[in-house]
């Protein structure tokens, strides 16, 4: 035996009792013969396989005895031993690029399903378990959905060690899938289903048994009749008290454990009280009974929590949309002939390089370029343009939209995780999987409510007994199952999920989990120019040259100081320049200012009027006109003035309409020349206005509105902006859509849908107010349904329907903000 298995990880008071005849490790029932037995504090304790024994040593060698003292069920039985699993397929890296995530600083993160989790304990045990490994930087399990997010550097910890870590506490691992997800909901549904059937199905039985004995008018000479009947409606309330009940003991016994009070303990304790109390009565022949009220308990509280589960699916819905675009298979061309041949892959398994054949009516693979073929190509659900875009050979096309009408062929840039969809789909799980600081809120409201209504239940109890009440049992029930801290719970993240899938519907991408309270607070909305309020595809109108330098010439030396660059005046310069290209070599870019380096042996310095000047002490001319100046400067002075158009988005004025409407402020803040600014201020009916700001005064501007009491939404293009935009209350990132994964944003815009900011911030206000209104509707139920109870006017029965009722009105009233909110307001 491993001798570390045998170290005292528990003091000898501490060591958890198992009934005879149980697995130490897992309840199972010891086979005839086993002799196994594995040393827990210095006493020999059964189990039942050599996985159990195998897994209850390594938990020990750990150090996580704690484990066995605080778990609310059985662990999972193990399958085998870790070491009897190959988990190397999980180190390979196309495998992995089908679910983890690599970092800018190496640092690589997945999320998990760990099936077998039963209590908070398991949770406890895994991460422990993982946060030990070298390398692992980051774990959280999540008890509710059992996803677990880990982050490791991949240096110092493989994953195949990752999986076979959990493997080895007796857990089955697998990366998280929406499709694994679905199922285990699906589960879930069918589970309580056939708890909601038997319910129902013997609960009838009951209540017409009930009204037997309520109407029947026994005679003396009929008690033998009247005792029958109490005896076949116990009968009939112990499979729905055994089973269907399980949906509430279950959770109340781990919550209990783990030193939480939830809703489904003072539901749990109603119905044991309720039938052990008419057990009692029912052998004894003597006593009121309420096994019809049981019933009713389980039958209401089922049906609720079945309604809630399919709203929370609705309201959860997007996401798995968005997911299913992506296709599992592609055709993968294989050689250079015509036609080439093809070959049926994973779609996870494309590599940048690779070249697939798309056919007419297929979904597109992963994001690339169109290289033979032309057709129409479908992208509403992530640009919201509901008519097919015509693409030919060099357009570029992304992963889960639909090609229309004729066969194209692609070659792949990005595939997998890497895909506009696959960040979008990263980003809205890592939202909804966060814990907004309302929902922190309600849930210690809730625990704190559950503790109150116990001591309420216990003293109305003793009240009643020591007045002499019979009925003192019938309202203590009532007064435990009809409080709903459910609906308080429930108040804020069922709104708040409607209204993450309401902004994703709308082209909003909420980022953080967070931010729709924030943008729902907003008073100010400070918006850049270039990229933002307009369409940022720039073009170069002129260049005017000084001196002997030709028009020609100085594009050239633009173009090669710009292609270091990545901002639309760099595109627009680098797109205008024909010819040979030249190369600039000891580049510095100054952001919000400009660039400078050497091109052909010449020192030159490009960018704003104010850059130029202060650079080698050039002189400019004054701006003229509304187009963007763009000075290019040597050491003897300026050679040319580049001027460049931008157009205002044409949604750009409804949008600032709507907001202005809506009693916002509305400010633009910009590096771009004053006379440029302010025809685009001009334009939208902007008063107030800034130019030729550099982002640290972009910054300041936005300091100063937070300063004067202002909750600040700067909305800029996600990564220029990045100073201001982590600096603002709510970060709204209006992005190309190439690389959103790199926009410090609390939201981020989808293609080109202008007006889902002007639709965000409309739900976000509904959202809130929805969760105001759940919020009030809960404590008035209670403040109403709790006293009533007490007092006797509520029936046992009255109570779970009313329970019941109040958590599906908090449910139904979060999916109203799931309507559309575009043109309102």
């Amino acid at each position: 035996m491993n001798p570390v298995a045998a170290a005292p990880t528990l003091p000898r008071d501490n060591v958890p009792v198992r009934s005879a005849g149980r697995c130490f490790h897992c309840a199972g029932p010891l086979p005839a013969g086993e002799t196994l037995s594995v040393v827990v504090a210095g006493v020999p304790q059964r189990v039942c396989c050599a996985g159990c024994r195998a897994v209850t040593e390594r938990i020990l060698a750990a150090g996580l005895g704690d484990y066995y003292r605080h778990r609310g069920a059985a662990a999972a039985t193990p399958a085998a031993d870790a070491g009897g699993i190959d988990f190397g397929d999980y180190d390979d890296p196309a495998f992995q690029e089908t679910f983890v995530e690599q970092a800018a600083d190496g640092t690589r993160s997945a999320t998990l399903i760990i099936d077998g989790i039963a209590c908070p304990a398991c949770v406890w045990l895994n991460e422990r378990q993982l946060q030990m490994l070298p390398g692992m930087l980051e774990v959280h399990v999540n008890y509710a959905s059992h996803r677990a997010r880990v982050r490791w550097d991949p240096g110092r910890l493989a994953l195949s060690r990752i999986f076979a870590g959990v493997h080895a506490l007796g857990y089955a691992v697998h990366p998280y899938s929406h499709a694994r997800q679905e199922s285990r909901l699906d589960d879930e549904r069918r589970t309580l289903l056939r708890r909601l059937g038997v319910a129902g199905a013997l609960g009838m039985q009951v209540m017409m048994l009930a009204v037997a004995t309520y109407t029947g008018g026994f005679a003396a000479s009929e008690q033998g009749l009247w005792t029958l009947l109490r005896w076949a409606m116990l009968i009939l309330t112990v499979p729905v008290v055994g089973y269907s009940s399980l949906a509430f003991f279950q959770p109340a016994w781990r919550d209990l454990r783990a030193g939480r009070l939830s809703m489904d303990v003072p539901v749990s304790l109603g119905i044991v009280s309720a039938f052990a109390a008419s057990a009692v009565a029912t052998v004894r022949g003597v006593g009121d009974v309420y096994f019809d009220s049981v019933v009713m308990f389980a039958f209401f509280l089922l049906a609720g929590r079945l309604l809630e589960l399919g709203a929370r699916r609705r309201a959860g819905q997007v996401c798995e949309n968005l997911v299913r675009l992506i296709p599992v298979k592609a055709r993968r061309l294989t050689g250079t002939g015509d036609p080439a041949g093809e070959e049926r892959v994973l779609a996870a398994r494309l590599r940048s390089g690779d070249r697939v054949r798309v056919l007419a009516g297929e979904q597109i693979p992963a994001d690339g370029e169109i290289v033979a073929g032309e057709s129409g190509v479908d992208e509403s659900l992530l640009t919201g343009e509901s008519t097919p875009r015509r693409r030919r050979t060099g357009d570029q096309v992304i992963a889960g939209s639909v090609n229309v009408d004729s066969p194209i062929e692609c070659v792949i840039h990005r595939a997998g995780q890497s895909t506009l969809l696959g960040q979008v789909v990263q980003l809205l799980d890592r939202a909804q999987a966060g814990r907004p600081r309302l929902t922190r809120l309600a849930d210690s409201a809730a625990a704190w409510f559950v503790g109150a209504v116990l001591v309420l239940a216990a003293l109305v109890a003793l009240a009643r007994l020591q007045a002499g009440d019979a009925d003192w049992l019938a309202v203590t029930i009532a007064v435990l199952v009809v409080s709903c801290p459910c609906a308080l719970s429930l108040a804020t993240p069922a709104a708040l999920s409607a209204g993450t899938n309401a902004l994703m519907q709308g082209g909003l991408l909420t980022v953080r989990a967070d931010a729709i309270e924030k943008l729902a607070r907003v008073d100010t909305f400070v918006f850049d120019k270039t990229g933002t309020l307009t369409t940022g595809r720039l073009s170069l109108r002129a260049v005017e040259t000084a001196g002997a330098v030709t028009a020609a010439r100085a594009r050239a030396e633009a173009a090669a100081l710009e292609r270091h660059a990545n901002h639309p005046i760099a595109t627009a310069i680098v797109a205008a320049h024909e010819g040979a290209a030249l190369a600039a070599h000891e580049v510095r870019i100054v952001a919000g200012r400009g660039i400078e380096g050497r091109v052909g042996g010449r020192e030159l310095a490009l960018g704003s009027p104010r850059f130029v000047a202060a650079w080698r002490g050039v002189a400019v001319p004054p701006a003229g006109g509304d187009d963007i100046e763009v000075h290019l400067a040597a050491r003897d002075g300026l050679r040319a003035i580049l001027r460049l158009r931008d157009t205002v988005r044409p949604d750009a004025a409804g949008v600032i309409a709507r907001l202005r409407g809506r009693g916002l402020r509305i400010v633009l803040l910009s590096g771009d020349q004053p006379a440029s600014v302010a025809a685009v201020a001009r334009a939208l009916g902007i008063d107030d206005f800034a130019a030729g700001l550099l982002p640290a005064d972009k910054l300041a501007r936005v300091r100063t509105l937070q300063a004067a009491g202002a909750r600040v939404a700067m909305v800029g293009d996600g990564v220029n902006d990045a100073p201001v935009l982590a600096g603002a209350d709510v970060a709204i990132a209006v992005d190309s859509g190439t690389d959103i994964a790199r926009a410090q944003a609390d939201f981020v815009v989808l293609g080109e849908r202008f007006t889902a900011i002007a639709d965000g911030a409309l739900v976000a206000r509904r959202t809130l107010a929805v969760v105001r209104q759940n919020v009030i509707w809960a404590i008035l139920y209670n403040l109403a349904a709790v006293p009533a109870a007490a007092l006797g006017y509520v029936a046992p029965w009255v109570a779970a329907l009313g329970m019941s009722l109040s958590s599906l009105v908090v449910v139904g009233n979060a999916l109203r903000v799931l309507r559309p909110a575009a043109g309102e307001g």
